[in-house]
Parts: C-alpha cells; sequence; structure tokens
C-alpha cells in the first residue's frame, strides 16, 4: 500500500525510541504545508501517515528528538532531525527510518 511510514531506534542503547513527536511536512506550489503529526508507538513506529493522497513531491520529515532525550535526561546535540526525501512514484510505499544517538544520526530510505 502507497504511504509514507518510519521507526526511530535509539543506537546507543538498541532500543526503539517510542514517544517522538514525528512531523510530516510536503512542499507545494502554496509553500510548505504539515500534513500530518503524530508520535512513535512503544516499538518506536508510526505505520502510515494520514493524509488525503500521496502525492509526486518533496517531502520532509521532523523528529523531535531533542525531547525524548532529555526525557532519558541524556545531553544531545540535535534538538531535531529533518529528513528531505523525494516521493517519485505515489503507487510505492515509503519507509523512511532513523537511527538515533545522542551526537550523531542516520538514515535511509528502507522498505
Amino acid at each position: 500500500m502507497a504511504g509514507i511510514s518510519t521507526h526511530i531506534l535509539n543506537a546507543s542503547i538498541g532500543l526503539p525510541a517510542p514517544q517522538v513527536v514525528v512531523k510530516l511536512f510536503r512542499q507545494s506550489k502554496a509553500g510548505i504545508v504539515m500534513l500530518d503529526v503524530q508520535q512513535t508507538d512503544a516499538d518506536g513506529r508510526i505505520k502510515a501517515f494520514q493524509m488525503d493522497e500521496l502525492l509526486k513531491g518533496d517531502y520532509q520529515l521532523v523528529f523531535e528528538v531533542g525531547s525524548y532525550f532529555q526525557q532519558l535526561e541524556v545531553a544531545s546535540f540535535y534538538p531535531r532531525v529533518c529528513i528531505d526525501f523525494t516521493v517519485a512514484d505515489e503507487h510505492q510505499h515509503y519507509h523512511v527510518p532513523l537511527l538515533i544517538s545522542p551526537f550523531s544520526y542516520s538514515t535511509y530510505r528502507g522498505s
């Protein structure tokens, strides 16, 4: 099923990152539009962002990781992680995982 999903793994402790606020934006002719905002579940996942339809174009996920690390009482460098990506085929599913630690992050296109 076409759509956008994500999950977050805290690589420094080897566990999912629950209750992280993640916002989904899309670049439109009118500017940047927020499509949805959700929190990761207990497994660090957002299984599907809610939107009217998946369109071709440029999108951005904003992960509010600073507050997550504050809850753990761990000093960190990044208050948020912004991942920009392009949807080239509106019939595909786009899974965008995030691996975080207090002073680094990594991402890739998942399946």
